[in-house]
């Protein structure tokens, strides 16, 4: 009395299919929460380019510093993006996704390189390490929730047609 190969013969064939649902985005960030974001962005933006402004090192180095943080804030805005159309199936090269994550990983770079070389007490060191981690934080929570907005609103506006 073998009742399991005809059990689990018919176990098979009555499964069915599951079909995968789509990811929902509909949750809208707060006000509260966009407004923390771009005041954090602007803050940690404000207090680096005052540190480079006051600072004792030549016009070169100040550039240095400044351009490492454009490079950064741009770079961290690419990865959020690409990042982001993955998840809503929107087709992003593998070049541009690697590309992305490669220079936010070189700005970083670059800012440890400088200030590791640079002729500063360790104190600036950490506000400008620190002020830089703080704009790129800032800058994908920004990205994000505008992003956020936009596709929320998008979606609310055909379903109302």
């Amino acid at each position: 009395m073998d009742y399991q190969t005809t059990v689990s013969g018919n176990e098979t064939k009555n499964k069915k299919k599951i079909k995968k649902e789509a990811k929902v985005f509909d949750q809208k960030p707060t006000n509260a929460f966009i407004g923390a974001s771009w005041s954090v962005l602007l803050v940690g933006v404000v207090a680096y380019c005052i540190g480079l402004w006051n600072a004792g090192m030549e016009l070169n180095e100040k550039g240095y510093y400044f351009t490492v943080l454009l490079f950064g804030l741009f770079s961290v805005i690419s990865v959020q993006k690409a990042v982001r159309d993955k998840m809503e199936n929107i087709q992003v090269t593998e070049m541009y996704y690697s590309i992305s994550w490669f220079t936010t990983i070189v700005s970083i770079t670059l800012l440890v390189v400088g200030l590791w070389n640079a002729d500063l007490e360790l104190s600036e060191k950490g506000f400008y390490a620190m002020s830089f981690v703080l704009s790129l934080f800032a800058a994908i929570a920004v990205q994000k929730n505008t992003r956020d907005v936009a596709f929320i609103d998008n979606n609310s506006e055909t379903e109302e047609i």
